[in-house]
């Protein structure tokens, strides 16, 4: 069961407990008894506390309950692992005379674990004393509930000419409501809560609702119940009242009124008409599948629009038909300054000078929100004659180190509501966000293997914990709290938080006491004297100045500790005895020292990165006390020692070596590994490269070699061997130094690949013709290839691949015969580059029925190469946007003639694709 961000670790110490009751400890008589004393006392806890987490405004008294049973489980959990490490810390390898003395070292160590369980014990009974003796209970049922004001009420009756930058939308929604298509249309506007969608959806609405013969316009909300809003449906509709109707009205009970006749009504209603409906916040797909049994496909030119935060619900609505839905994007620069600016400054839209370079502050933090500019603008505009001071609090309130302030409490309500909309499992998963400072672009990976670390994910059914997490991030993306950054082929593999949604998690951080931030020595010391015991500490800036005795009194119950930066201190890590995960990320130019030799004190430590590649990172010269270590990630180039027992390391899944790591001797024994990067192979011994081949778990394998230091044969062919024992990898990188391989290789006939790829990278290894094998891999969906030759054939064999959706291919030299694309081929391909250094255009032709679903195509060849041709049949390509066109030209960057070819090239693509019908754009670098 997972951690919870309202109820801290109370579902895993549950789980904790009953292993305590489970046969391997049942000689521990004594324990096992107060375990069970606890598990029921916490349990009969649970049910509430449940109840209590899907509740926004909780009663005081209620609210300072469920904290004190949050901070008891913290407290209870890390005494149950002080136990469990106890009993099962005792070293096999140790000699006789060792063991008993140890054993009598712990005899007093275990009094006194079993003294504060007993302590816990007391504690866990007056907690449930206390909620029976103040009506816990009773306070729940009548927590303040008070009714707000509809947000969305305001964005109804703007006037058009007080907004800005809608006109752009606006026409590009009409034109897509207003075409000449019959049947019923439905279009979707998806996008971040505050970036106008209701108000854009009533703008659209007003413009175009004349030339339909009936309209509505009305919201669904979080929570609805929909015979209700359908009930309402009618009435704006004006659907006349039918006799069952009148004998409901007039108390008649023995007609029921059912969900089905009003949907039955307006169906009838509608059937003939030309109908124009704005669904306005959507959030749920349960909720639009039983209203859009209201709208009859009547062929009549009706239309349908929807408003949501939601993704999926989007690409519901609109059957999955993408060209449907429109993404709401950030006001541009430009725009965000002239609403700012006519609010605060009136008609003038003049902003003084000495205001100037806090506006620019201030609109940095509202990143292009509406909602955000426009709740701060008001605010300001009583303050433009006030001293700087005032509008740097108003400032300050915006930013998460003040995240607290109750300050724009209408635009957090706003944002409030996807966080309550967020099932319980993904609140923690969400908040965790603000471990990050602001502005940061975080890797997916990085946060699935940290959740994973902190107990945020829970596995059902066996399925895997990184396919789960992975599942929470794209949910997470998908309810647009958290924004895409770096894409592959339709998988998102980094993101950020836009800065309004960061005030809001550091706000319910600081709430719930899930992560404490300090900025500076004031805040170590504010966190020193807290309420409550911090859990996660996020170093963001120089705190030099706190002691020892700080870190050792406030921060020894910490779980995650990250620091960013340069820092002048670092707290102790001997003194973070329950850490799960630790983060250091240093500027690349950063020169120090990294002490990590005390990890080997933390001994619940499953994730550890550090990213300093100037640094030195001095490790511990044994490691396998870290029984728990799941994530390795070293991204330095130097190290002072590095674990000669890495190997021993069983629960190890993720390994990124330093640069200057070898592979690790035995690692054949690492069974448990599933992502492996070793940056040195060269220098690798031939017996643990063969030992490769025994990763039966590994799934992601990244190679590289180094300072111009190529594999010997030997070497190669153990390479070769081990990688065909690999049946599980679906990510293959081999990153060779140039002229470190060889086109003959063994690689090249290799007789059983890894059927199960889903990703080769093989750019910088060179082939002298498309290995037959590729042709295998009916899992692969993104290849870079090198070959010296390739015709029409091997490109053939690379189209029958059911599963390709991104091709780089590497061609230096072509041949003169024409490379046809041929019908058929590629199937699903999305994205195609095609490199070389000839004219790439000569010979490069797509037949009718070829390519289908390619979107992108990008081609890379020398500009002195080109002879004024554009690939054949690119109009046949259906899907066609972007063409991409590189001209390698980094020995004559000061030729005039080259600006010359660019405007020369884009034109000839341009005219090559004005038959297109998606008209696809042209770019030319």
């Amino acid at each position: 069961m997972a951690a919870s961000a309202t109820t801290g670790v109370l579902n895993p110490l549950l789980g904790k407990l009953s292993q305590l009751l489970g046969e391997e400890y049942k000689k521990l008589t004594g324990v096992r008894k107060q375990a069970s004393f606890l598990k029921d006392e916490l349990s009969a806890m649970k049910a509430l506390l449940d109840t209590m987490e899907l509740m926004d405004n909780l009663h005081p008294s209620a609210k300072n309950w469920r904290d004190h049973i949050r901070e008891m489980s913290y407290d209870m959990e890390n005494c149950i692992d002080d136990f469990i490490h106890d009993i099962e810390g005792a070293d096999a390898k140790k000699g006789f005379v060792r063991k008993m003395a140890q054993r009598l070292r712990r005899l007093g160590r275990r009094h006194q674990i079993a003294n504060r369980i007993e302590e816990l014990k007391v504690l866990a009974a007056e907690a449930n004393a206390r909620r029976e003796r103040y009506n816990i209970d009773e306070c729940i049922n009548s927590s303040p509930g008070p009714v707000a004001v509809d947000p969305r009420i305001p964005a109804l009756y703007k006037e058009a000419a007080s907004l800005v930058g809608i006109d752009g939308p606006r026409e590009e929604l009409v034109n897509l409501l207003m075409d000449y298509e019959k049947k019923l249309k439905v279009v979707s506007i998806v996008g971040f809560g505050g970036l106008g969608k209701t108000t854009l959806a009533k703008q659209v609405y007003n413009e175009i609702g004349g030339k339909f013969a009936c309209k509505a316009f009305f919201s669904v909300s979080q929570r609805p119940d929909v015979k209700s809003l359908l009930s309402g449906l009618q009435l704006k509709l004006e659907v006349p009242r039918k006799e069952e109707n009148l004998k409901l009205e007039m108390g008649d009970s023995s007609h029921a009124y059912k969900l089905e006749d009003i949907i039955d009504h307006l169906r009838e209603h509608l059937k003939h008409k030309r109908y124009l409906i704005i669904v306005d916040d959507l959030w749920d797909q349960a909720s639009w599948n039983t209203i859009r049994c209201a709208f009859p496909d009547n062929a009549n030119e009706s239309r349908v629009m929807v408003t949501t935060r939601l993704d999926d619900v989007a690409t519901t609505a609109c059957l999955s038909d993408h060209a449907c839905i429109y993404s709401m994007k950030p006001l541009k620069e430009q725009d965000s300054r002239r609403l700012f600016f006519s609010r605060v400054f009136g008609l003038e839209n003049v902003c003084p000078p000495q205001f100037k370079e806090i506006s620019a502050q201030i609109l940095k933090k509202c990143g292009g929100l509406p909602l955000a500019i426009i709740s701060v603008a008001s605010l300001l505009a009583s303050h433009e004659a006030s001293p700087l001071s005032e509008w740097e609090s108003i400032k300050n309130s915006l930013g998460a180190k003040s995240a607290t302030k109750p300050t724009l409490e209408e635009m957090r309500g706003i944002l409030n509501l996807s966080y309550m909309h967020l099932p319980v499992h993904l609140r923690p998963c969400f908040l965790y966000l603000g471990m990050y400072p602001e502005d940061r672009e975080t890797e997916r990976n990085d946060l699935v293997r940290q959740w994973i670390a902190e107990g945020f994910v829970c596995s059902s059914h066996g399925a895997d914990l990184v396919d789960v997490a992975k599942s929470y991030f794209n949910e997470l993306i998908n309810r647009s709290m958290i924004q895409p950054v770096r894409t592959s082929h339709g998988e998102v593999l980094s993101c950020r938080v836009h800065d309004m949604m960061l005030d809001l998690i550091l706000s319910k951080s600081t709430e719930d006491n899930f992560i404490s931030i300090a900025y500076n020595y004031e805040d170590m010391a504010r966190l020193h004297s807290c309420k409550y015991k911090v859990r996660r500490l996020s170093l963001q800036s120089s705190a030099g100045g706190a002691t020892s005795e700080t870190i050792a009194t406030s921060m020894s119950q910490v779980r995650s500790y990250a620091r960013f930066q340069e820092s002048q201190y670092t707290p102790p890590l001997s003194q973070f005895k329950y850490l799960r995960v630790l983060t250091f990320e240093f500027p690349p130019n950063w020169e120090t020292t990294v002490d990590l030799t005390a990890i080997v004190r933390l001994f619940l430590l499953r994730y550890l990165k550090v990213s300093a590649l100037s640094a030195v990172v001095a490790l511990p010269a044994e490691i396998q006390g870290l029984v728990h270590l799941q994530t390795l990630d070293l991204r330095c180039k130097e190290t002072q020692s590095f674990p000669s027992d890495i190997s021993c390391l069983a629960n190890l899944f993720h390994l990124r070596l330093p640069l200057c790591i070898v592979l690790p001797q035995g690692i054949k024994k690492m069974k448990s590994i599933r992502t492996l990067r070793c940056w040195d192979m060269s220098r690798s011994s031939l017996e643990d490269i063969k030992g490769l081949g025994e990763l039966i778990n590994l799934k992601e394998l990244y190679l590289s070699t180094r300072l111009n230091k190529c594999l010997t044969l030997e070497q190669e062919d153990a390479l070769v061997s081990s990688i065909g024992m690999l049946q599980d990898l679906k990510c293959l990188v081999l990153d060779w130094e140039h002229g470190c391989s060889d086109p003959d290789s063994q690689l090249d006939s290799l007789h059983d690949p890894p059927r199960r790829l889903e990703e080769l990278y093989l750019l910088d290894w060179e082939f002298r013709r498309v290995p037959k094998w590729i042709g295998e891999l009916c899992c692969l969906r993104i290849l870079n290839l090198h070959v010296l030759h390739l015709s029409s054939d091997e490109v053939g064999v690379l189209g029958q691949l059911p599963s390709l959706v991104g091709v780089r291919l590497k061609v230096p030299d072509v041949s003169q015969d024409k490379v046809v694309v041929g019908m058929g081929l590629f199937p699903v391909l999305e994205h195609f580059l095609f490199e070389s250094d000839k004219d790439v255009n000569v010979y490069l032709s797509f037949e009718a029925g070829a390519m289908t679903k390619l979107q992108k195509l990008t081609l890379q060849f020398s500009w002195r190469e080109w002879r004024g041709g554009t690939p054949a049949g690119m109009e046949c390509l259906p899907c066609l946007q972007h063409i991409v066109v590189w001209l390698n030209s980094t020995s004559i960057k000061s030729d005039k003639n080259l600006e010359d070819v660019r405007a020369d090239l884009e034109s000839a693509f341009k005219s090559a694709t004005s038959l297109h019908p998606g008209h696809p754009s042209v770019s030319v670098y």
